[in-house]
């Protein structure tokens, strides 16, 4: 065993910054020695908190992959469409790699690249961090011990909020399927791992039915403006962006996400300019987005479990809700809470999950830590059990959010396997 385990982070934006995070948490078990992003200011901020030389700050991943390797494993948070470059070539140079999801935003691009890094041999896992979380524990003890009898079904909501939504798919970085992949893929490959993860058998069969419902210029209301700084109706408006991100000033969490996405300037100038001027200013009735707002997926697993799995942009932003139904009774969890309800006695039995809620150690209830603890665990012992989801299983994921656009798009059940 090797402790610490040293890490390069290419990649600053926010994700990069919260594994980032963890080394400096936890100097013992690891450190973070290189950094790469092209910009200097988001780089040098952390590469400054995690006491990076001059010399190890690089202005993109090729660089810090031109030279002889300089860590152990590197954590890659690049933008989607550029994950697959810098987790291949860190691969083949012996880094063993941590890669933020989605794995790319294709299905030929997703198998090519596991295929690339199982025949290096390194260690590679990706950020499938809901696996990491004690209420998934909680959940998936509960269906293992058989306190609902046999599963048959699952039916699980994530809820991504109307202001998330228009943030992230539709002003945002992943508002087109041509440049991220389909919002299935980008907002809920998590939650595809983590209905295959509970499940515990490989997706056979996929059917979809969803579409960009509202936010097209047919609902653009009378007197819209391109810029809601401009805009007559921006009051009346739920999606305005003057309201969500003004309203983001002062409140350390909300400044920290998703107003830092906007702009590094958090004063009220800074927030105007950059509504004025960048992306997260924009109408929603006419910006450039093509991925869906609402989708409902049905999955097939081997041996007959099914599960659906509803997305929607028309939600308050919450947790994940699921309902596991069995043969002897059925369980049901809001992300913090799991509650088992067995037919014969018909009262329901709450189950405690620790620390659920407080959020102690990173993002999403602590996985985002938990998949790193278990990363650098792999890293530091050569013992791989201690990461949840191997390449392959991780790909199942991805593979059935591919399919389910397919469906989605065709009207027809797709198997789960790569498109031709």
């Amino acid at each position: 065993m090797v402790w610490p385990v040293t890490i390069a982070v290419v990649g600053t934006g926010l994700r990069g910054y919260t594994f980032a995070g963890y080394a400096q948490r936890f100097p013992d078990r690891v450190r973070a020695v290189a950094v790469a992003d092209p910009r200097v200011e988001r780089r040098d901020v952390l590469a400054d908190r995690l006491g990076v030389t001059a010399d190890h700050r690089f202005v993109d991943w090729r660089e810090l992959a031109a030279r002889p390797p300089l860590a152990d494993a590197v954590v890659v948070t690049t933008p989607d469409h550029e994950h697959v470059g810098p987790a291949r070539r860190f691969a083949e140079l012996g880094y063993h790699v941590l890669l933020e999801k989605p794995i790319a935003p294709t299905a030929a691009e997703c198998v090519a690249l596991v295929e690339a890094v199982e025949a290096t041999g390194v260690i590679f896992a990706v950020c499938h961090v809901l696996r990491y979380t004690a209420y998934t524990d909680a959940v998936r003890q509960a269906v293992r011990d058989g306190r609902i009898g046999r599963l048959v079904g699952v039916a699980h909501l994530e809820p991504v909020g109307w202001w998330h939504f228009a943030h992230s798919y539709v002003r945002g970085n992943w508002r087109r399927s041509q440049e991220s992949g389909p919002s299935l893929l980008t907002k809920c490959c998590h939650d595809l791992d983590w209905l295959r993860y509970l499940v515990g058998q490989p997706p056979v069969r996929v059917s979809s039915v969803g579409g960009l419902h509202h936010f097209t210029s047919a609902n653009r209301p009378d007197g819209a403006a391109d810029r809601c700084l401009d805009c007559a109706v921006e009051s009346r408006c739920p999606y305005s962006a003057v309201r969500l991100y003004l309203g983001c000033l002062g409140d350390p969490r909300r400044e920290r996400w998703p107003l830092s996405v906007v702009t590094t300037d958090l004063t009220e100038y800074g927030v105007r300019l950059a509504l004025r001027e960048g992306p997260y200013g924009r109408c929603v009735y006419a910006c450039d987005n093509n991925v869906a707002d609402h989708q409902v997926v049905t999955v097939e697993f081997a041996g007959g479990v099914t599960a659906t799995l509803t997305m929607s942009a028309f939600t308050p932003m919450g947790r994940r809700r699921t309902l596991v139904m069995g043969t002897h009774g059925f369980l049901e969890g809001d992300g913090e809470q799991v509650t088992v309800t067995p037919f014969v006695s018909g009262k329901a039995n709450k189950i405690t999950v620790a620390g659920a809620g407080a959020d102690p150690a990173g993002g999403h209830d602590g996985g985002d830590y938990g998949v790193m603890a278990a990363f650098i665990e792999a890293v530091a012992t050569g013992d791989r059990s201690s990461v949840r989801s191997g390449p392959r299983e991780s790909l199942d994921g991805h593979l059935m959010a591919f399919a389910a656009e397919r469906s989605r798009l065709t009207g027809r059940a797709e198997p789960v396997a790569p498109a031709e």
